[in-house]
């Protein structure tokens, strides 16, 4: 029987022929789908598997007296910025002959020499030496290895200098060992929220890949029954009928895996570029394991015979299971249930409870629940749509689609359904991501995005420059023109505690001169030469979304002082032209300023999060989108073939070409814009909790940018361009001269 199924498979003529080169491409479509998202997630586990030296913490420096006979090593490491872009930057000095190494190094750099990524040693060689080389003192030494990376594009720099030079800096650590554990930690509490995304994406894809490889194992479904019910008649057992179909729909999932394996080998370079967690992960590592690849193609045609032996269960119960065959139950109303009941559930008990944290757990089952909600009211809102098209309209392809669709609502949606996910996903992310990006900008009406802040202190809010060293500073600050100043002084003592009804006085203060040149920071009193305030918190704040609740800072019922004599603990400086932003940033190191940042790139920094995620659900969609139109594809290929006959015979009645390609067009494109308007709906029912729990000023749900409508949009328009390429298929296949039936 084996046998007798491949003979069926390969040598059954121009019909199985046909067959088997569908099954293949549809198959071979979603298994290079499948890979690409497997690669993704093997390239995002070995680069946070790496050793995390830049977690390695020490021992802090307070109350230790320099040793030059002490082992180990002083380390400062500490991000910094160039256009936006982070520089792990870690300045280390030897302390004897065992100083630790980092991974990717041979020996540290000494004093005077320095190690930076390929990607800084080309920033280096194309920008001016005082926008960003003279923030490394010495000369370049060589570049990092691979092994210190987590990408290709990351920008590092291993500065060599001596121990009193490191110990005097901020954050300065004693280094017995570099640490050895992942660089997970890197990502803080993100890690977790980046695995759930790939779940996420892996539910997204499997079920319109499960979608696709039925489909595809389903093409001519009712003549294969018909064909598998006469071996019965002619004496062939249940089993023997099984194992027919079985060898037939594993051969052309097997045949399609192996091509969906080779293709994904050419398409691999271009998974390569797709930045998930923001950067790029290096080439090597974008690729599935290979039991991974064994997994495929042995569960790929187990699934596909399994499809084919749940398709043929008429046949198993009776030999004329085909011919007798009555039309299945319509769709019942409860299956729209789960859709609103997903969308209750995210839109009430996620985001309950005011500030409360959103239920992590209980917003993916939600999100689950709304997915199976739109798979499963989908076929409902089929028939609905196809009995209501019936009535109003008298079109002879429009009926003839409306009945088909209206028996067998359930294979009327199966095709579109990968689509539908797809169109929810992209939905719920382009409503979701721009406005959250747009709260993160929008600080203070915008008028702070442009202003570089500089903390100078070694420990927030305490100490600072020195006086002399701060006249300095300003007066070379102040030497550029356009640019706008305002010091930041430390009050002295310390820290006052917090008090039992309400938040500890102010520790800092700025010159009221200076103050008026940022207005939406507040006023000082009348005739006051300096003012106390909460400046400190203004420097320190990593979220945007805090500070216009911090804002003003000062305000003319403050408390006069004089800053005489104080240390500077941080500078606000405005510019008129921001070329010269990554001057001041380099001059601003030279005075240990711990990581000068614009009010634009804190909100860039802490938006990240949100565009990566964004980066992966987009690659996610459009995976799917890719999955969903093959299926679309393979359904409608199958239906021509399998409904050849009777399509023939309505040529021959009289029926015009274009009456059967219209009725070809509206079955598949009425359910496929039908339950993709729902499914927008559910993505901005999605979207529009998540941003109302946010409470961001400035921001809120808005129509989806063009980047939505190129990718959903332009996905579902595609797909039904492809449904427009069957119709020369469709004249061919009914072509009169070719009216031959069994």
């Amino acid at each position: 029987m084996i046998a007798l199924g491949l003979r069926l498979s390969l040598r059954g003529g121009r019909e199985a022929a046909a067959r088997l080169v569908l099954i293949v491409a549809g198959v071979a479509a979603g298994v290079t789908v499948l890979l690409a998202t497997l690669s993704l997630f093997n390239a995002f586990q070995a680069t946070t598997a790496r050793p995390c030296w830049e977690c390695t913490a020490g021992t802090a420096p307070s109350g230790w007296a320099l040793d030059t006979t002490a082992a180990g090593a002083l380390w400062s490491y500490r991000l910094d910025y160039y256009a936006g872009q982070p520089i792990k930057r870690l300045d280390a000095a030897a302390l004897g002959e065992r100083a630790p190494v980092i991974p990717g190094l041979a020996s540290m750099p000494g004093p005077g020499r320095y190690y930076v990524s390929p990607a800084l040693a080309r920033l280096l060689d194309s920008v001016p030496r005082e926008r960003l080389a003279g923030r490394f003192p010495g000369t370049r030494a060589g570049t990092l290895g691979q092994a210190a990376l987590s990408g290709p594009d990351e920008l590092a720099v291993v500065v060599g200098r001596t121990p009193q030079d490191v110990a005097a800096m901020a954050g300065a650590r004693q280094v017995d060992t570099v640490e050895t554990a992942s660089a997970a930690a890197l990502l803080d509490d993100n890690t977790d929220l980046y695995r759930f995304g790939f779940a996420v994406a892996a539910i997204g894809l499997f079920v319109p890949l499960l979608v696709l490889v039925n489909a595809a194992t389903r093409l001519a479904a009712a003549r294969r029954e018909a064909r598998f019910a006469a071996f019965r008649l002619a004496g062939a057992t249940s089993r023997q009928v099984n194992v027919l179909a079985a060898v037939e729909a594993a051969l052309g999932a097997f045949l399609g895996a192996l091509l969906g394996a080779a293709l994904f080998q050419l398409v691999r370079p271009a998974v390569a570029l797709v930045r998930v967690t923001g950067s790029r992960f290096f080439p090597e590592l974008v690729t599935p394991a290979l039991w991974q690849y064994a997994a495929v193609l042995a569960g790929v045609p187990v699934l596909s015979a399994c499809t084919a032996l749940w398709s043929l269960r008429r046949v198993r119960i009776s030999p004329l299971g085909a011919a007798r065959k009555a039309a299945g139950r319509p769709p019942r109303a409860w299956r729209v249930i789960p859709l609103p009941a997903g969308l209750a559930l995210f839109a009430g008990p996620v985001f309950r409870g005011g500030d409360r944290e959103p239920d992590a757990l209980l917003a993916g089952a939600a999100v689950a629940l709304i997915m199976i909600g739109l798979i499963l009211a989908g076929p409902w809102l089929t028939m609905l749509a196809a009995r209501l098209a019936a009535r109003v309209t008298g079109g002879a392809a429009t009926l003839l689609a409306a009945q088909r669709m209206a028996a067998d609502p359930k294979a009327a949606f199966r095709s579109v359904s990968g689509l539908v996910l797809a169109a929810f996903l992209g939905t719920a992310i382009a409503g979701i991501v721009p406005a959250v990006v747009a709260g993160q900008q929008a600080v203070a009406g915008g008028a702070l995005n442009g202003v570089l802040r500089a903390p100078l202190t070694h420990q927030p809010g305490t100490g600072g420059l020195a006086p002399q060293a701060a006249t300095d500073l300003l007066a070379r600050l102040r030497a550029h023109p356009g640019v706008a100043v305002l010091p930041i002084y430390t009050l002295p003592g310390d820290p006052p505690p917090p008090g039992p009804d309400g938040p500890p006085p102010p520790r800092t203060a700025a010159g009221c001169a200076d103050l008026a040149r940022f207005p939406v920071l507040g006023r000082c009193p009348a005739g006051a030469q300096a003012v106390t305030g909460y400046f400190e918190r203004l420097v320190e704040a990593d979220n945007p979304l805090t500070v216009d609740k911090l804002l003003p800072l000062a305000a003319p019922t403050g408390q006069t002082v004089s800053t005489g004599g104080l240390s500077l603990a941080a500078v606000l400086v405005g510019m008129d032209d921001q070329g010269t932003l990554e001057e001041l940033r380099t001059l601003l190191a030279r005075y240990g300023a711990g990581a000068p940042m614009t009010f634009a790139e804190v909100a860039q920094a802490r938006a990240t999060l949100y565009t990566q995620a964004e980066n992966l659900a987009l690659a996610m969609v459009a995976l799917t989108l890719i999955a969903g139109g093959c299926s679309l594809v393979v359904a409608v290929g199958g239906g021509l073939m399998e409904r050849r006959q009777p399509f023939t015979l309505l040529r021959l009645a009289g029926t015009p070409a274009r009456t059967l390609a219209a009725v070809v067009l509206l079955e598949s494109a009425l359910p496929l814009v039908l339950a993709a308007a729902v499914a927008a709906g559910a993505g901005f029912g999605v979207a529009g909790p998540f941003i109302g729990a946010l409470a961001m000023k400035g921001a809120s749900l808005a129509v989806p940018g063009p980047v939505y409508f190129a990718t959903v949009g332009g996905g579902l328009a595609a797909s039904l361009l492809v449904i427009l390429t069957a119709v020369p298929l469709l004249r061919r296949m009914t072509a009169p001269d070719h009216a031959r039936f069994e």
